[in-house]
């Protein structure tokens, strides 16, 4: 008899539980996302910009020297080299924005018909990457480079050091636009913006967009000196966001 009590006592608890669960499952405004009965869930994607002058610029620059033999060719190259760093640094560029990329020895060969190349000298390279914080004298770096023995120049390319305070603008911009899409759905509606439930943003920390339209020459310090006309523009940060939006009465 108790046995048999026991088990009605379990299969009674186990009917219980599963009432509670089913009625659990069902009922209004439990789905993960959060919405209640009568809501409807839009998502909404939008894109911004921000634009503004870049502070800092980055070139390559280097000395490619040719000899007869290879200990001739890295010793001039060592030698050209030496006034090239001693130019740099003249310039104020701080050691830790000077780094060397590349070093290189290759053969010169010279081709007749017929016949196997045969090596008439040999070609020693040495590249440093520079990183200048001072775009307004950017010229005249270039221009001492040139002066000193540098005939390896490339770029520069403009970047913006402190990217955090652009994204925040085009974030913000993008925000609103998502918004703006979300309350033009509710109003078609007949509905109201509750809350926001998501936002997913992608991008933003891309490589800076430059635009060249609204570039402006840099101006040298010194009037008498012709240097390379330099024009920064105005570079590009964008981000876009996934916002979802609670829409109901």
């Amino acid at each position: 008899m108790t046995t048999h009590r026991s088990l009605l006592s379990a299969a009674a608890a186990l009917v219980l539980a599963l009432t509670v669960l089913a009625t659990a499952c069902s009922r209004p405004g439990t789905a993960a996302d959060g919405s209640g009965p009568g809501t409807t869930l839009v998502t909404v994607s939008a894109y911004a910009e921000a634009r503004r002058p870049p502070d800092i610029a980055t070139l390559s620059t280097g000395v490619v020297s040719l000899a007869p033999d290879a200990n001739g060719a890295i010793r001039r190259n060592a030698e050209q080299m030496t006034r090239v760093v001693a130019a740099i640094q003249a310039a104020g560029i701080a050691d830790k924005d000077v780094q060397t990329s590349g070093v290189s020895l290759n053969p010169d060969y010279h081709y007749l018909a017929n016949r196997p190349p045969r090596i008439k000298g040999y070609y020693a390279s040495n590249t440093v990457n520079v990183t200048v914080r001072d775009i307004g004298r950017l010229g005249g770096i270039l221009d001492a480079l040139v002066a000193t023995g540098a005939n390896q120049i490339n770029g520069p390319t403009f970047d913006i050091e402190d990217k955090d305070a652009v994204l925040d603008e085009a974030r913000e911009k993008a925000l609103a636009k998502a918004r703006a899409r979300a309350e033009g759905y509710a109003k078609r509606l007949g509905v109201r913006v509750r809350r926001v439930i998501s936002i997913d943003e992608t991008g933003g920390r891309g490589a800076p967009r430059p635009v060249y339209g609204r570039a402006v020459a840099v101006e040298q310090a010194s009037a008498a000196d012709a240097s390379a006309p330099i024009a920064p523009g105005e570079n590009v940060l964008g981000l876009g966001l996934d916002v979802v939006y609670e829409l109901g009465k």
